[in-house]
Order: C-alpha cells, then structure tokens, then sequence
C-alpha cells in the first residue's frame, strides 16, 4: 500500500465505489433505527400510556445494561477466525435479533408494561450493538491509510443519511397516511425496517471483501494489554471528547417533538418536515468533514464542527415561535438552523469512528495485538452511555417540572420552560468542552505515516520469515 508524506496523498489505494455503496448501504436502516427509537418510541410508549418517568427509566437501565455487551462482543469478535472472515458471521446473526426487536417494539404483542419494553429493548439494541460494532470495526480493516478512513466514513455517513430521510418523507410518499410520530403509523415504520434490513446485510455481505488476518494476528487476549489499549493518550481523549459530545448531541433527540411543538410551534407534521433538513444535512455535512479531515486533520475538523454545532443551536434557540396556521415561508428560518445543527453534527460519528482506526494501528504497532473490535466497542459504548444518562435525566427533569408528555395536552409556561432549557443548553455547553480535549493531540496524519510504515515493514519481515526462516538479525526490523 502507498504511502502519504507530508499530509498530501501519494498514489493512496481508493476504494472502489461500488464496495463502498455495498458497505454503506447497511446504516441505511440503522439510521433509521436510531431515529424512530430515539425519537418517536419513546414518545410511542407514552402515548401508549406509560408514564414519563417509566419510559425513561426502562431505556435508561437498559442501555445501561447494554453497556457492558460491547466489550464482550468486540473481545469474541477480535477472536473469530472464519473461512468467511471476522465479521460476516457476526452480521448475519445478528440480522434476525434486530428484527424480532422491532416487531415486538412497533407491534406490541402483550400488554404494555415497564418489562415488556425493558425485555425487548435489550433484544433490539442487542443485535442492533452486533451489527453497528462489526460495520465499523470492518470499516478499518477495510480502508487502511489515514486519508481513506475520512472518504470511507464520510461516503458511508452520507449514505446511511439516506435512509433516514427517506423514513421522514412518508408523509408525501402515502399522501400522510404513514407519520412518523404518530401512534397509528408506528407498525407501518417497524415492517419498512424489518424487510430493508436482511436485504442490505445480504448486498454487503455478497461485495464487500474482508481480509482474513494470519495466524500472527490471533494473540491470546491479555485484560492488562486491553487496559493499556483504552487509556493510551490518543484513546483516552477521544473516550472523553467521545462522552460529552455524545452525552450532548442525545439530549435532543428524545424530546425533539416535545420542543418543535410546544416551544416553537410547530405541528407533528412540521416536526418531520424540519427533521428532514437536520438529517439530510448530513448528505452534504458528512463528505464535507471528511475532506476537511484530509487537509487539517481529523480532530482539527471536529473540533471547528463543535464551535459550528454550538454556533447553530444558539440561533435555533433565539428563533420565534411560529403562529398558528403559519406558512412555510415562516418555517424557513427554523428549517434553516436545523439544516445547520445537522451539518455540523454530522461530523462527529465519522471523526471519532476514523481516528479510533488510527488508534488501532497504534495499538498493534506497540503491542503487537489486533484489538479493532474491541476498541470500536469502546466508541459504541460510550455512545450508549451517553443516550442512557440524557434520558435519564432528562425526563425526570420534564416530568418534575411538571409537563404534560401526552397528545393534545396542554402544558404550563415553566414546564415550557425547563423544555426548552434541556433540548439546547445543555447540548451546547456538553459539545464544547467536548472540542477542547483535543488540544494537543498528537495522532495527526504525520505519526499516522509512521506508524503505517512501520508495520509494514514488519509484516514484510514477518512474511519473509515464514517463507524462508528467520531473518539475519541486523535485517529484522
């Protein structure tokens, strides 16, 4: 593989671009599943009847609880040697646990209570943890140069924008018999991502290649090399920026409905309208990240996409509140700063996600062990802590304060309020101080060079030892 000096590609190996539409076409419906259970199902099991704090409360403790299955998973997945590659059989299995969840979620079979939720919650983020961890672990092994990993996320970031968009323009594609948000089109969503997801594991896993690591790369796994692994320097800092930006950035997603309509005004289906511009901002904010990456470097893009995310949600927060019967004109402004909110925020999957690709080939250089899943568990983590602990201090916060999650209902001016204040204060200051913990940071794309020669370096001299015998030792490297 060729190199890159001094920051500039040279002769850098792409990827084709019908294996990166193959592997990208799988966030399609994980996008979509973030979407409508961190959106619309809590707002779903409210309106089912359950209260606020309920709600909360069972998906805070199972994203908990599902905390601890990524380390687990990435540890057997680091194992798994197959004539099919590492991650293949994990994506297939994974494929009908993610299904059932849905069905049992959108589609209530049994009365609803705190343990059905609980109970299915955990199979869905289940098989949802499986196949997000083992698509972005594959990702690094898939693009391999520091310049790369940016194109290969941001194009696979701009796809996955896709299928989000698309969820939220079924309103116009069923002339509005099919919401998102609204209690009686929850089934309707749940079989569109029931069928779509089979068929985009299935294209994946038919173009996408995968190389089979040697035996060399199958070290037994040691606790002290994977604790050395997390808190290397580079490592520590992007699970702290990691945590507070993503701690941040959940704080909205769960009340979203709640604050477009009763803050600014909105309608229901104004709240999908506006949402379509947050998400497919992403269409054009992931790629541009990713070349903004290739020529100031990875945390220096994150880093201006924080200030820019502050930026945009301090205008949506000064915006009035629309009048009823308002017209479109009238929503501009508001459709505008979120087109904003999601260019910026669209940064921070495919920033982090890149340089913990970095991170692994450092990690391999200095310890000699392959831990890409494992580190990517790390990242996945982190990320469902931080929806865990939004959610669940946030609707207690709402249901203190007194508001009235239900449809129709009418709220009070302080409960109004403390809405407000949850969906954009705290987000704004969370992603800041995220940025500042990436001042010194030092695995920029230079280091990156380095690293990368080293090792192949030493896996020519691995591969000439196991042809011929050992190498002289003034050869070795």
């Amino acid at each position: 593989m060729a190199r890159i000096e001094g920051g500039t590609d040279k002769q850098e190996e792409r990827l084709p671009a019908h294996i990166i539409a193959s592997f990208g076409s799988v966030g399609l419906p994980l996008a979509a599943f973030l979407i409508v259970f961190g959106v619309y199902l809590p707002r779903y099991f409210v309106a089912l009847g359950l209260p606020f704090a309920t709600v909360g409360g069972a998906i805070a403790m199972v994203r908990l609880l599902d905390i601890g299955v990524d380390p687990i998973i990435g540890y057997f997945m680091d194992q798994t040697r197959t004539s099919m590659g590492r991650y293949r059989p994990w994506l297939l299995a994974a494929t009908p646990v993610l299904m059932i969840g849905i069905f049992m979620l959108t589609m209530p079979q049994a009365s609803i209570s705190m343990s059905y939720l609980m109970l299915w919650l955990l199979v869905s983020y289940a098989g949802f943890s499986v196949l997000m961890l083992g698509s972005a672990a594959w990702g690094a092994v898939l693009a391999l140069s520091y310049h790369e990993r940016s194109r290969l996320y941001g194009l696979t970031q701009s796809m996955a924008v896709l299928g989000t968009v698309l969820l939220l323009l079924l309103p116009a594609f069923t002339h509005g018999v099919v919401v998102p948000g609204k209690v009686a089109s929850m089934p309707v969503i749940g079989w569109i991502m029931i069928v779509s997801i089979p068929v985009v594991v299935a294209l994946c896993l038919a173009v996408v290649p995968e190389r089979i690591a040697p035996a060399k790369e199958r070290p037994r796994f040691r606790l002290a090399d994977y604790r050395a692994a997390v808190f290397r320097p580079s490592m520590a800092r992007i699970a702290i920026s990691n945590i507070l930006i993503s701690l941040g950035a959940a704080a909205t997603g769960p009340i979203y409905i709640y604050f477009f309509k009763d803050v600014k005004g909105f309608t229901i289906a104004d709240t999908s309208f506006l949402l379509i511009f947050y998400v497919g901002a992403g269409f054009f904010g992931a790629p541009f990240w990713g070349r903004l990456a290739r020529r100031f470097g990875k945390h220096q893009a994150l880093q201006a996409a924080c200030v820019a995310y502050a930026i945009s949600q301090a205008i949506l927060m000064i915006l009035p509140r629309v009048w009823p019967g308002h017209t479109l004109a009238a929503a501009l402004p508001t459709a505008a700063a979120m087109f904003a909110v999601g260019f910026a925020s669209s940064s921070f999957l495919l920033l982090m996600r890149a340089m913990v690709a970095d991170v692994v080939d450092e990690v391999r250089l200095a310890t000699g062990q392959d831990l890409t899943s494992q580190l990517y568990a790390v990242v996945t983590t982190i990320e469902k802590t931080g929806a865990a602990i939004a959610v669940a201090i946030i609707f207690p916060i709402l249901q203190l304060a007194g508001y009235d999650g239900r449809e129709n209902a009418v709220n009070t001016p302080h409960a109004i309020f403390a809405l407000q204040m949850c969906y954009l204060f705290a987000p704004i200051v969370l992603v800041l101080v995220g940025a500042t913990v990436f001042f010194g940071y030092r695995l920029d794309s230079k280091r990156h060079d380095e690293i990368r020669l080293a090792l192949e370096e030493r896996d020519t001299a691995a591969a000439l030892e196991a042809i011929s015998g050992p190498l002289p030792e003034a050869a070795q490297v």
